[in-house]
């Protein structure tokens, strides 16, 4: 049997997506508690992300959305990453205020945003252990979290858009001013 790299290319990409989910879900969490979401978004689910990026950028002004709305149509993958927000009692002031109970319902705890970055940084360490183009995107996770994809309870959602290609697309990249259709 001959397989041709380009003809299983895809779906080499979506098990090391997998395996990049696996190591999110692996990582370090504060006090054991584990409040992190995550899903796959491929297919046409891509373009509804980036519809959705258009609207952010329509709505905020904010240009890099435009870009980053054409960027991911180059993936053949995204990974939304989210957390709850869940005060862990440790009363370490990292968050602005000397007790938990003293922190504002709307100031999330330092310790399910740090949780949620060492869950990206595991997921995005694997990816570059298998040599997959990656880039963490705040614009896109803002976008998958407008949707409501990873659940009511994800109030911090951020992506990782993955290729396989020649050239990383997700560096190098031009600032656009208008959507791309």
């Amino acid at each position: 049997m001959i397989q041709n790299e380009r003809e299983i290319r895809h779906e080499h990409v979506l098990t090391a997506v997998r395996q990049m989910m696996t190591a999110a879900r692996t990582a370090p969490k504060g006090k054991g508690i584990d409040i992190i979401e995550m899903a796959m978004v491929t297919g046409e689910d891509i373009h509804q992300l980036s519809e959705e990026m258009l609207k952010v950028a329509a709505e905020t002004g904010l240009k890099f959305f435009l870009r980053d709305a054409d960027n991911i149509l180059s993936a053949e993958a995204v990974v939304i990453l989210g957390t709850g927000q869940q005060v862990q009692g440790l009363n370490c002031a990292h968050c602005g205020f000397d007790t938990c109970v003293e922190k504002p319902a709307t100031v999330p705890c330092t310790i399910n945003s740090v949780d949620l970055g060492i869950a990206i940084g595991s997921a995005c360490a694997t990816a570059s252990d298998l040599r997959l183009d990656t880039r963490v995107m705040f614009s896109a996770g803002l976008a998958a979290q407008r949707l409501g994809w990873l659940g009511e309870e994800s109030k911090c959602v951020m992506a990782i858009p993955v290729s396989a290609s020649s050239k990383n697309p997700f560096f190098d990249r031009k600032p656009k001013e208008q959507p791309v259709k």
